[in-house]
């Protein structure tokens, strides 16, 4: 990480709330980078950052440290700290596309009920790289329409090494093998994603944990590892 903007969105990702994070004036740094750790190729987020204010932002930061003056110490450092998340919020805002403040607002929108209240609940239970996915997915729904692949997208993306049959030639039909334990909060996420991707006519078989036997495929045909179809 070499500038604010990289702490901001390091610390989302992480879900470290910013507030905890406090930008100092650095004791000593160098006049080519913005941040002065002691490890240049830190990646983990102190809840105290040291900044060179003078690299980008001289302008606004010349006159406020200046040595000779040595009243009012505390208030000016919190005044930094404060400053210093302001324009870090600018730097991530400066660097999002159109495309990306789409997905902030169709995430919005779900939390404050837009989508109903039955999917702000749900949407709760998924963590937030989850919910940019559903989030982003439900922007290509809107472009594209592509409501049953967009379905089967978001569940590999979310259940990872999910495996995903079709059954069109009886009736319309999805067999979902995912290896993950069934429980209510998995469940919950399931029935969130077909009721925001999922055509009418399509219906689930979902198999948690055991994959269903298929003759000629040997890691679905062990004993007692075989669900029934």
């Amino acid at each position: 990480m070499n500038y604010v903007w990289d702490i901001i969105i390091k610390a989302r990702q992480l879900e470290i709330p910013e507030k905890n994070i406090t930008f100092l004036l650095a004791r000593s740094y160098s006049p080519y980078m913005e941040l002065s750790n002691e490890d240049i190729n830190f990646s983990d987020i102190d809840k105290e950052v040291e900044v060179n204010p003078y690299y980008r932002f001289f302008e606004i930061f010349r006159d406020m440290f200046d040595i000779n003056y040595s009243w009012d110490i505390e208030f000016r450092e919190v005044l930094f700290d404060i400053t210093m998340h302001f324009l870090s919020e600018i730097d991530v805002i400066q660097g999002m596309s159109r495309r990306e403040y789409y997905i902030r607002f169709i995430r919005e929108d779900i939390e404050r009920g837009i989508f109903g209240e039955e999917i702000a609940e749900g949407f709760c239970l998924f963590d937030k790289e989850e919910k940019y996915v559903l989030a982003q997915n439900i922007l290509r729904l809107y472009i594209t329409g592509e409501a049953l692949y967009l379905f089967k997208d978001t569940v590999r993306r979310i259940f990872k090494n999910s495996t995903i049959y079709a059954n069109y030639e009886t009736k319309d039909e999805l067999l979902f093998y995912i290896p993950y334990t069934e429980n209510a909060i998995n469940l919950a996420k399931i029935e969130l994603l077909k009721e925001l991707f999922l055509p009418i006519k399509f219906r689930t078989e979902i198999y948690w944990k055991e994959h269903f036997g298929i003759i000629g495929i040997d890691d679905t045909m062990r004993i007692d590892k075989i669900a029934l179809y």
